[in-house]
């Protein structure tokens, strides 16, 4: 003989007796789940997908914060400018140099692997008082001072994230150019 489970809730007076039987309510949580796991995965996926997309961003900012303060030490009418500007165009991609073979820090050698999956040279561009004559002379409160730029994803050659998992994120997305200006500390 099979039992029965009556299960009764007491409001007040009244009894009420359950809509459905517990047998009726088998697989019910199995169907709720396969209907709402795909919608959270994507979520969970997009999300992290954003988190990437912000790190390799932030990656971007110290990469040109780092290399426009390596460009600031010098005095760029007296040193190989070429050599420089293209350290600092390395220093933007690649990060630290390996080896320094002179005290100046101007024959390095660098990583090949960049700190960001897919910044390449041609992205980064290098701006001064010499090749620029709106960093020349720059009037601020306390007299002039020149200035130094380095960009990120200069026109024609922006930086793009592209996602691991394109079904979350369709497209690719394009930074806007990042670019971080300081003041040329040479003495």
């Amino acid at each position: 003989m099979r039992r029965r489970f009556d299960i009764r809730i007491r409001t007040g007076t009244h009894t009420m007796k359950p809509i459905m039987k517990p047998s009726k309510q088998r697989g019910v949580a199995a169907v709720e789940l396969a209907l709402i796991l795909p919608v959270m995965l994507i979520l969970v996926f997009g999300i992290t997908e954003l988190g990437r997309a912000l790190y390799q961003y932030n990656g971007l900012v110290k990469a040109t914060r780092g290399a426009v303060r390596y460009l600031s030490q010098y005095d760029l009418a007296n040193e190989d400018v070429t050599k420089v500007r293209n350290n600092t165009i390395k220093l933007a991609v690649f990060g630290a140099p390996l080896t320094c073979t002179d005290t100046k820090q101007l024959e390095c050698t660098y990583p090949t692997t960049p700190l960001v999956t897919g910044l390449t040279e041609a992205q980064v561009r290098v701006y001064d008082y010499l090749n620029n004559t709106d960093h020349q002379g720059v009037l601020t409160g306390q007299g002039t001072v020149d200035l130094v730029t380095v960009r990120i994803g200069a026109p024609g050659t922006v930086f793009t994230f592209s996602p691991l998992i394109s079904y979350v994120l369709p497209s690719d997305i394009t930074f806007s150019p990042i670019q971080t200006t300081m003041a040329s500390r040479y003495f």
